[in-house]
């Protein structure tokens, strides 16, 4: 049985119509075997999604407030789904009476008791779906709890990660797939110990990704509402092209630079075996999405993508005969390491050296602290920082053999008035970044689409 695992993401199971689709695509492909859900997200304007109201009502359980009002409102949207689907009331009112289990959980260890209630989201979801499929929908299904499947996941709670000892326990699923489909909640495994451990927000793809490698499936799909990955985004170019194939490396550099279409650490499980992931839209199920691929046809554009992302500052420090300090790097980047601060790119020249960091990550003293270790630790001649940069990326895997692009690119931006304060291309060769001044983002990405699309 060539098995597909099929991901629906918060978007796709928002209503009892998107839990209808959902019937009607695995319907579509008797190979649509395993399902992994996530919790409902906003089915209307106006709505909240199921896992920020699971917050709301953490945040009042420990912080001592009545989390009535949360509660009543996840337990409606919850019947508002199911119930017009004919699953019976006792069986809905018993399944959501787990939340008030969960709530009423010792919250001594926060982080615990935190991933122990957002984690309901999936996991109740993913209940009620398989009372749906049995009862109404005529689908023979199994709801398949992550603790007895043998998902083990780090003891991080709110980042955890799936451990490598979980493939062979989970891979026993594979049995249960040849008789009935199994749905399986996303966005969460349990620790050693027994207890609920969430992945980061999203996590419902890597929850997908790793079953996918697990039951050895022919492809992963990931459905959610919009068609598939473009080669810009459409909040920055009007209607771009949809990109119809690309590799897990060109996915990668897309994501890491602003294309949030796939949760970023969903990638390596697929990578293992080389199994194509498909990005697709439930709302349009004709159109046969995104592939994402370990090679493709060499005939298809060199160049993919252009991608940015803002919110990004610089430090730049200038000292002469820099080149010949002996660790001066080493030290420069252990005053971020110290601070627990991550950097993202760092250029350099005989006497200078920048280092651009999210800004994100900054708290008001930050900065002033990061200069005073500089002048302790470096004595440097000079220091500059900018805020307010913006990234720019030129994907493809063609550009390892494609010559003059990097000249292309900086004429595109000279011709749209764009000044370029920093150029990076990694060792990989598959992507070249600008930093650009944040308020030239949008010309920027529309002048490097207008030259390579």
């Amino acid at each position: 049985m060539e098995l597909i695992v099929s991901k629906f993401g918060g978007s796709s199971a928002a209503s009892s119509g998107k839990i209808e689709r959902i019937v009607e695509i695995m319907r579509q492909d008797p190979n649509r075997r395993c399902v992994v859900l996530s919790a409902p997200g906003k089915a209307q304007s106006g709505d909240a999604k199921i896992t920020d109201l699971l917050i709301e009502a953490v945040d009042a359980a420990l912080n001592r407030r009545d989390f009535a009002a949360p509660l009543a409102a996840i337990k409606s949207r919850f019947a508002a789904i199911y119930g017009p689907l004919g699953v019976e009331r006792s069986r809905l009112d018993g399944i959501l009476s787990d939340l008030d289990r969960r709530l009423g959980s010792p919250t001594g260890h926060p982080g615990k008791f935190r991933d122990l209630v957002v984690a309901a989201g999936e996991d109740v979801n993913s209940r009620l779906f398989a009372e749906y499929l049995n009862d109404a929908a005529g689908i023979k299904a199994r709801y398949v709890n992550p603790l007895e499947a043998g998902l083990t996941v780090t003891p991080v709670f709110g980042d955890a990660q799936p451990l490598r000892e979980s493939l062979a326990k989970l891979s026993a699923l594979k049995e249960i797939c040849a008789s009935e489909a199994i749905v399986f909640p996303g966005f969460f495994g349990c620790t050693a110990d027994g207890d609920v451990a969430t992945f980061s927000r999203g996590g419902s793809d890597l929850t997908g990704a790793v079953l996918a490698e697990a039951l050895d499936a022919a492809e992963y799909e990931n459905w959610t509402d919009v068609d598939g990955i473009f080669s810009a985004h459409p909040n920055m170019v009007d209607s771009p092209a949809q990109i119809s194939a690309l590799t897990y490396k060109e996915m990668r550099e897309l994501s890491y630079i602003g294309f949030n279409v796939l949760h970023e650490e969903a990638v390596r499980p697929v990578m293992r075996k080389n199994i194509p992931i498909r990005l697709r839209n439930t709302n349009n199920v004709e159109n046969n999405g995104t592939l994402i691929v370990a090679e493709r046809l060499p005939g298809e554009r060199d160049i993919i993508g252009v991608a940015s992302c803002g919110g990004y500052c610089s430090f730049t420090l200038h000292k002469f005969l820099m080149n010949r300090e002996k660790g001066f790097g080493r030290r420069l980047l252990s005053i971020f390491e110290d601070m627990n601060l991550s950097y993202e790119h760092c250029p350099s020249g005989v006497d200078n050296i920048s280092i651009i960091l999210d800004q994100g990550q900054l708290k008001p003293e930050t900065v002033n602290n990061i200069i005073r270790a500089f002048d302790e630790r470096l004595a440097p001649d000079e220091i500059k920082t900018e805020f307010g940069i913006a990234l720019v990326s030129v994907v493809g895997e063609g550009l390892s053999h494609k010559i003059g692009v990097m000249g292309q690119a900086a004429s595109a931006l000279s011709k749209a008035g764009v000044n370029i304060k920093m150029v990076n291309q990694g060792s990989s060769e598959i992507s070249m970044i600008f930093g650009i001044d944040a308020r030239d983002e949008k010309k920027a990405v529309n002048a490097l689409y207008s030259e390579f699309f």
